[in-house]
């Protein structure tokens, strides 16, 4: 139900620093100004849906992105519903399912060491995997070395 147009657009969600996560979107087309969203979610059908506890909010106030913290992956699927209201209007809701481990955004490698030999023209590189919450294996990382002449 509710008007075409009204329903939120571009949802995207993000995970960094291992449990943090940042979900952001655009008011819909036709919703007027004085809109308001709001992100509800869950990581299973059994749960009940818990609303955002810290919006984002646009220059007119109104909720365009939610940030949450101890966001734990694992495998989890995350199931989302953003929802509008507005005085006279019904907002269309907008419902999405995200597999949680494609939207992590890895910290880089970490403890990076470099030791050069200028006698062999050698250098060995060696780091640590990057943090997260859910690989347990080192062979799931691949990694990519540029490296720049100076």
């Amino acid at each position: 139900a509710g008007m075409n147009g009204t329903a939120i657009e571009n949802f995207t969600c993000i995970i960094f620093n291992v449990s943090f996560m940042n979900c952001t979107w655009h008011a819909g087309k036709t919703a007027s100004g004085d809109t308001q969203y709001f992100l509800y979610w869950r990581t299973s059908q059994k749960e009940d849906f818990t609303g955002c506890q810290h919006y984002i909010k646009d220059n007119c106030g109104r909720h365009t992105g939610c940030r949450f913290q101890n966001v734990t992956i694992e495998n989890k699927r995350a199931y989302f519903l953003v929802n509008g209201s507005r005085s006279g209007q019904n907002i269309q809701s907008y419902k999405k399912m995200i597999m949680l481990y494609k939207i992590e955004k890895l910290t880089p490698p970490l403890n990076v060491t470099v030791n050069c030999t200028e006698a062999s023209h050698h250098c060995e590189i060696q780091w640590q995997p990057p943090r997260t919450s859910h690989v347990k294996r080192r062979v799931c990382f691949k990694y990519e070395i540029v490296i720049e002449n100076k």
